[in-house]
């Protein structure tokens, strides 16, 4: 059962066609059989996952996902259970209370089997820390799944759990859903509540969910969203709807490169060809290079004032990317602060404009393709120097700060084997047309359906 879809999954619970303890008893197996190798799941409760699986077969189907196993990255509190934010500082952490996310997961009726891997703090899309290791991309163990929700990627794509939470700041739920061939939804910030710590007013920071197919993605959303008052951004409206509808006609913005940035050819090779997708699915494609270079500037602003916030009194005590870009928050000035945050509003404005002349924009997730695990960051792309570990996924965190909803969808492979994802982005909070183009893609090329051979 560990290769259905937890929509599958669902339907048969809920029909009594298998059990939960079934569906549990083959997840567990099959964490045994290639979590060793992966090192995706970092703390597993199977005994408590067992019992909540039999517990949930003695009583009525009571939620959307009951008796489904879900993982929850390591960011996101757990009560009763080791939450380490992949830090040494917090390696021995139990908090007492579920976060907002984790709450949604159990109304619903999934049970939380464990944590998955993250880098520390969620900082970089490279998934490794001093608690746990490297995570391994199961399309290649000698190449990185990505981040920040690496874990989260790599369970659900070698079948570990058929859904996972992510967070994403700037390319956290993207990346790793196209370096594993998985459907990965960015959603428009406010859209699932969250209660963490730090500024609760920045759109940066979203959470959401790594999935299967376009169908998991959507029954994920539907039961995370939702009005929380513990968040003053959470959106006030529920959120549900169908994957049904005509695609024919959209008007689709291709960029090649969102604004001019290197991508390695084999990224830009693979992406070309579903090109003719979308005019086979009777969609309008024109090229479109969006001026979104100034969204750098305040990214890294932006992001840097959040860090000095986060960790500057703990920089010397946290891995040196994080402590630099504590010391650079620290050191802006007001007018820089300023000027970012001018810049994040003309962003929005000028994405907001184009996507008033298109459906959607489609562009490439990642710039290059999963790197080896022993390698942080890259430090070239395309034969273009990047100074620092976030330069080199800016067509994931050009996107962010637009505050615009983004969908990574299986787009294919390159030479090696290895996955690559198309990026499409929506209209503000217009999640559900994505979900509806990347359902239309998914049917069109079946790139999904193609799993890791562990």
């Amino acid at each position: 059962m560990w290769g259905l879809s937890a929509s599958e999954l669902a339907a048969g619970i809920r029909a009594r066609r298998f059990s939960a303890r079934e569906v549990m008893e083959s997840h567990l197996g099959r964490i045994e059989a290639v979590n060793p190798r992966l090192n995706a799941i970092v703390t597993l409760d199977a005994e408590g996952a067992l019992a909540a699986a039999g517990a949930a077969d003695r009583r009525p189907a009571a939620g959307p996902l009951h008796g489904v196993p879900v993982a929850v990255k390591d960011l996101e509190d757990t009560a009763g259970m080791r939450t380490t934010y992949g830090s040494r500082l917090f390696a021995s952490h139990v908090p007492a209370a579920d976060s907002v996310l984790v709450e949604r997961w159990r109304r619903a009726g999934a049970i939380v089997i464990g944590k998955t891997n993250t880098p520390e703090f969620g900082a970089g899309s490279q998934t490794f820390n001093e608690v746990f290791g490297v995570t391994r991309n199961p399309y290649g163990t000698a190449y990185t799944p990505g981040g920040s929700s690496g874990g989260a990627a790599v369970a659900v794509a070698s079948g570990m759990v058929p859904l996972a939470d992510g967070s994403d700041l700037g390319a956290s739920i993207r990346n790793p859903s196209a370096f594993c061939n998985l459907v990965g939804l960015r959603p428009s910030p406010g859209r699932v509540a969250d209660a963490g710590p730090g500024d609760a007013w920045n759109p940066f920071g979203v959470l959401g969910a790594l999935a299967l197919t376009a169908e998991d993605a959507l029954l994920a959303l539907s039961v995370l969203a939702g009005p929380d008052p513990r968040d003053p951004l959470a959106l006030p409206e529920a959120f549900g709807g169908t994957l049904d509808g005509d695609v024919r006609g959209l008007r689709i913005a291709w960029s090649r490169t969102l604004g001019g940035l290197p991508v390695e050819p084999e990224i830009t090779a693979v992406l070309d060809a579903q090109r003719a997708t979308f005019e086979e699915l009777g969609c309008v494609v024109e090229d479109v290079e969006p001026d979104l270079a100034a969204a750098d500037e305040a990214f890294d602003t932006l992001r840097a004032l959040a860090f000095a916030g986060a960790f500057g009194e703990i920089a010397d005590r946290v891995k040196p990317d994080i402590a630099e870009n504590a010391r650079r928050g620290l050191a802006l000035s007001a007018a820089q602060i300023a000027r970012a945050l001018a810049l994040r509003g003309e962003l929005f404005t000028r994405m907001r404009g184009l996507l008033e002349r298109y459906d959607f924009l489609a562009g490439p997730v990642t710039q290059v393709a999963p790197f080896e695990v022993e390698t942080p960051w890259p430090r070239t792309v395309a034969g273009v120097e990047m100074t620092t570990y976030t330069d080199w996924f800016r067509s994931c965190s050009r996107i962010t700060v637009t505050a615009h909803p983004a969908v990574s969808v299986p787009a294919g492979f390159t030479g090696r084997g290895l996955p690559v994802g198309l990026q499409l982005v929506g209209r503000y909070r217009g999640e559900l047309g994505l979900l509806r183009m990347a359902a239309a893609l998914e049917a069109a090329t079946g790139l999904g359906r193609r799993r890791p051979q562990l």
